[in-house]
């Protein structure tokens, strides 16, 4: 069913979606964005799931968006450029909205949209040693269809210190900043994910999905005029000279021209 994802259920109604491109540390490309979005659908209309745990295959999490996708856009009509961004906002927002608690499983590196995807569950933990970055910067992008999540996580103050920057940050950052709720060693990962689960298997299912919408009403609204604005950032990086010079430096395994020396 899917290719770049992969979805098991164990008989308590725990489904663990798997990014499954560990070859690629699952970076973001358009058939992975698809299925996730797909397994969204599915997974929150499925009377018989309790929690979705989300990880990834491999030795990260997910690296964000994949670079070879990103060339093409670059090449792509300005239609065709918003209509892929509108592709991944959907797919975020999907997850987002996912009528089941969705529990971060973060076992490795996350980077651009892998910090969005961290973002977008309701709870996530993951390992000490796994580094975190909003790096699109060093491409001359930005983290525009993740943006409201970012924010809405770690709150303006705190998305400040890495939304721009494109640094690098570890797993005791990533707590204090609220994209993880807690870092542990490897060996206690799985546990710490059972400890998020365990609860929501002697929670009524209906009122946690109402009380998920509620928190979700309470807070910063993300709604369709905010992710068409998001979507409207990337598509105008896209199109302007730094994304292109960025790309192709990546690709030409050279500095970027504004990289100072």
């Amino acid at each position: 069913m899917y290719e770049t994802i992969s979805v098991e259920r164990d008989p308590r109604g725990v489904a663990t979606l798997t990014l499954a491109r560990a070859e690629r540390h699952n970076a973001l490309n358009a058939a992975m964005i698809g299925e996730l979005t797909r397994a969204a659908a599915k997974l929150g209309g499925d009377p018989g799931v309790r929690v979705v745990v989300l990880t990834g295959a491999g030795r990260s999490f997910c690296a964000g968006g994949d670079l070879g996708w990103m060339k093409a856009q670059m090449a792509a009509s300005g239609p065709d450029r918003a209509a892929e961004a509108r592709t991944l906002a959907d797919m975020l927002q999907a997850l987002n909205e996912m009528p089941k608690p969705l529990i971060g499983r973060v076992q490795g590196q996350a980077f651009g949209g892998g910090v969005g995807l961290a973002c977008v569950c309701d709870v996530a933990v993951g390992v000490e040693t796994a580094n975190f970055g909003l790096t699109e910067v060093r491409l001359g992008l930005i983290p525009a269809t993740i943006g409201p999540y970012v924010v809405a996580r770690m709150g303006e103050a705190a998305a400040r210190r890495v939304f721009f920057s494109g640094r690098i940050f570890g797993a005791a950052e990533a707590v204090d900043l609220g994209v993880l709720a807690k870092a542990v060693p490897a060996a206690d990962l799985d546990a710490a994910v059972e400890a998020e689960v365990a609860p929501y298997l002697a929670a009524a299912p209906g009122a946690v999905a109402a009380g998920k919408r509620l928190v979700r009403a309470l807070g910063p609204r993300i709604g369709d005029a905010v992710i068409e604005a998001s979507v409207q950032a990337l598509v105008r990086q896209w199109e302007g000279p730094e994304a292109p010079e960025g790309v192709a430096a990546f690709f030409e395994k050279r500095k970027a021209n504004w990289v100072a020396e």
